[in-house]
């Protein structure tokens, strides 16, 4: 092999490291934080809306974990919490009587995809997009609530 030769082969593979990198560094860190609902942003439907809600997103191993507490709509407080992979596997969600796994998908650097299931069927579908400024994200759910009624809520929330 010519040394032109070896020369354009380490060329390509420095350019596929710095690309498989940058799309890494894009993802690290985005999303991560402590993040408060912002009520007035945000709709409900059919609703009622919590009375509050602060979730913290933590890098653990490839995945995240989630912790949230808040006020629900009843007035009672309330915690929940989950570790997931961006690898489509079940999960054990904590602190809920609608949901008991979760999955996470990573769709791109700002977007991931959480499904949610209760005794082994789909009953919300979660996408989250996070703010290219990373000042907020957009929760868009779907699904059906414990009364098998249809929602669809748009969660605003603002990092702390």
């Amino acid at each position: 092999m010519r040394a032109t030769e070896r020369a354009a082969i380490l060329g390509l593979a420095l350019a596929a490291f710095a690309a498989a990198t940058s799309v890494s560094a894009q993802t690290d860190g985005v999303g991560l934080g402590t993040w408060k609902l912002n009520i007035e942003k945000s709709k409900y439907s059919p609703g009622p809306a919590h009375k509050s809600f602060t979730v913290k997103f933590e890098a653990a191993g490839e995945g995240v974990k989630v912790t949230g507490e808040g006020i629900g709509a009843d007035g009672k407080p309330f915690t929940n919490e989950y570790t997931a992979n961006y690898d489509g596997k079940e999960v054990p969600y904590k602190g809920s009587a609608t949901i008991d796994t979760v999955s996470m998908r990573r769709i791109d650097a700002y977007t991931t995809v959480r499904t949610d299931k209760k005794d082994g069927k789909v009953v919300q579908t979660l996408t989250r997009v996070v703010a290219k400024d990373g000042k907020s994200f957009t929760a868009t759910s779907k699904g059906t609530n414990a009364k098998g009624e249809a929602i669809y809520n748009v969660l605003v929330w603002d990092k702390l």
